[in-house]
């Protein structure tokens, strides 16, 4: 714990909460295009399908998934860490066919380690296309679905075959390897008493790191 000097240790510690949380940095968040009709918001817990161009400050394209790669667009849970902070925050609150311009503050990205070609401390800007929404294994709507036995928790491989499902409904094949490691993801984050499976509350539970 960093201990303040002089008149700060004064301060109550609620004080010093609200003081923390204003000096948190934010992600800017520009909408470029927002369908005339949006029926369905993005929220934590969603599967989101995205097409994305990452940009340096100084303008230089380091990726897009339109032209790297597989050239397809990508698949994540919202919320639930799978992808940087900033990625999490700015785009909850999105509609299917909404486009958003995303400045990222290294706090949010990939702070002062960096990762393979973005360097340490570096501000990044996003284009991100949302294409497709749909129910996540982290929703509430989803629980009861994936509880194939009703005992009111889940199992590994019972949040694996709901996300099967969710793939093939949609004309998609299963991901063998994207499976495993969603699920992976969200039990070492959210299996609290590590006891492999998962209750309702821990399931949906937004705890406050996310």
């Amino acid at each position: 714990m960093l201990l303040l000097p002089g008149p700060w240790c004064l301060l109550s510690p609620l004080l010093l909460l609200l003081v923390g949380a204003a000096e948190e940095p934010e992600v800017t968040i520009t909408v470029k295009h927002r369908p005339f009709i949006c029926h369905r918001k993005s929220k934590r817990g969603d599967l989101l399908l995205v097409h994305q161009e990452g940009y340096f400050q100084n303008g230089t394209k380091f990726y897009s998934s339109r032209t790297n790669g597989d050239k397809d667009a990508v698949w994540f849970t919202l919320g639930i860490g799978q992808v940087i902070r900033g990625w999490d925050r700015g785009l909850s609150d999105m509609c299917a066919g909404e486009r958003r311009k995303l400045i990222i503050p290294p706090e949010l990205a990939y702070g002062k380690e960096g990762n393979g070609k973005i360097p340490p401390e570096s501000t990044l800007t996003f284009l991100i296309e949302l294409l497709d929404i749909r129910n996540g294994p982290r929703s509430h709507e989803s629980f009861q679905d994936m509880d194939l036995n009703d005992d009111w928790r889940l199992s590994k491989r019972e949040v694996k075959e709901y996300l099967k499902k969710e793939f093939e409904r949609h004309g998609q094949p299963p991901n063998d390897t994207l499976h495993d490691k969603m699920v992976e993801d969200i039990f070492s984050k959210e299996d609290q008493n590590k006891d492999g499976f998962l209750t309702s509350r821990e399931f949906t539970y937004k705890h406050d790191e996310l």
